[in-house]
């Protein structure tokens, strides 16, 4: 977490949070989403409509990023100075970025050891690696088949519905609130 960002939380301790304006896509794209936005459905649902406005700021994007993390319920956040400003998951928390020599790094830029492969029943694969959980990018399907016909990664199949829970993540901290 950045200096500014701890003074900013010793100086203002009370900022209430804020739910719903910032999504991450299952590409590792943050999102910005208004009120207007908002109103047109939850981030996750799979339509532009309800995604809001792709971030492009190189800086800010960089800010978020070192900023992001989750708390003790599984929800991430970026800590926006004294602010915590709750993140809606298309996917999961981080997206992995697979390299030509099986490396991997999330979409933060963090890199990471590969612990564990998981395959859903859409075929879409997973990560468990030792600095947390995550999609693969859809980009780096070639590197994971590679992986795999080597025998590096061996893919467990695992239900897309019982992910949040068995690695402890929640995809909309903003629906978390209203229940």
């Amino acid at each position: 977490m950045d200096d500014i960002v701890k003074q900013a939380l010793a100086k203002w301790p009370n900022v209430p949070a804020c739910y719903g304006w910032l999504g991450l896509d299952a590409r590792g794209n943050w999102y910005m989403r208004d009120d207007r936005v908002q109103a047109q459905g939850p981030f996750a649902d799979g339509t532009l409509q309800s995604k809001g406005s792709q971030l492009k700021h190189e800086k800010l994007i960089e800010f978020i990023q070192r900023n992001y993390e989750p708390d003790e319920l599984g929800q991430w956040f970026f800590q926006n100075g004294p602010q915590r400003v709750y993140v809606e998951l298309e996917a999961t928390p981080l997206i992995w970025r697979v390299q030509d020599d099986f490396s991997i790094q999330d979409h933060t830029g963090r890199a990471a050891r590969v612990q564990r492969c998981l395959l859903d029943e859409q075929g879409r694969v997973y990560l468990e690696a030792d600095t947390g959980f995550g999609l693969v990018h859809s980009m780096d399907m070639s590197h994971v088949a590679d992986a795999v016909e080597q025998g590096l990664w061996v893919p467990q199949e695992v239900l897309a519905a019982a992910l949040p829970k068995q690695f402890h993540y929640v995809g909309s901290p903003q629906m978390l609130q209203k229940q």
